[in-house]
């Protein structure tokens, strides 16, 4: 525990070094919340051809996410509902349902490949939003293009295979000590496996094989499903008030 204090708090020396020459790239940007609630969402974001790995880090470090080329994080004015979650693999303790969910996909195959908008890929992805998200004009092909692909940082899909069919896809960023999970699209005639879990067990344990001791899920929304399950892996860390703090476990 002492030795991740001492990492927060020297990241956030650092972060503190950088934001002032990242600030004057960067701008707020007012859009409807792209997770339905009340508020108006308020973005703050900036686009970057590349970006180093400790750069990007620190990003990470202190709450920012990646879409695309973009970073960004929440300067929303009334609301305060993303929460950044963290997870470190070494720490993590399996409840039964999700060593459930672990045993239920053993015939799941899993490869590791390059982002790629291909046509298995795309169809799959098209199937996913218009079954989750049928209210909004979403299109795979933009999804890859604007929001998976990236110029900035290493990435790759992890993608999950039953019978030799795509099944689900996971979109990670990977950098020397630290995961990002981007996005996950599944199969929706599949819902049964529960996969968005399964991805985050099988982050897990790439990041445990290759040494990699943080693992960012993106945001933790209390009162949206589709983000709250992720404070179901615990021990977890959620940045509050400018800080990582342990929610579960031991």
């Amino acid at each position: 525990m002492k030795k991740v204090a001492l990492y927060d708090e020297q990241c956030a020396r650092d972060f503190s070094l950088l934001e002032p020459r990242m600030d004057q790239f960067f701008a707020e940007i007012a859009v409807d919340c792209p997770y339905h609630l009340p508020n108006d969402a308020l973005f703050y974001q900036a686009l970057f051809s590349s970006l180093s790995d400790r750069v990007m880090e620190l990003f990470l470090a202190s709450g920012y996410r990646r879409n695309g080329n973009c970073i960004y994080t929440m300067h929303c004015l009334d609301c305060a509902a993303c929460i950044p979650i963290r997870l470190h693999p070494h720490e993590m303790l399996f409840n039964r349902n999700q060593r459930r969910i672990a045993k239920k996909n053993l015939d799941i195959d899993v490869e590791f490949a390059s982002i790629e908008a291909n046509e298995r890929n795309v169809a799959l992805c098209e199937k996913f939003l218009r079954s989750r998200y049928p209210q909004k004009n979403n299109d795979a092909r933009s999804y890859y293009e604007g929001f998976f692909c990236n110029g900035i940082i290493p990435g790759m899909e992890i993608r999950y295979f039953y019978q030799g069919d795509l099944v689900g896809t996971g979109i990670v960023d990977v950098g020397h000590n630290w995961m990002n999970a981007v996005y996950f699209y599944f199969d929706p005639d599949v819902a049964f496996r529960s996969l968005g879990t399964f991805n985050i067990l099988t982050m897990i344990e790439i990041c445990l094989k290759l040494d990699i001791p943080y693992l960012y899920l993106g945001y933790y929304i209390k009162d949206v499903a589709a983000m709250s399950y992720k404070s179901r892996f615990r021990p977890h860390y959620l940045y509050l008030n400018g800080e990582w703090q342990k929610r579960g476990g031991r």
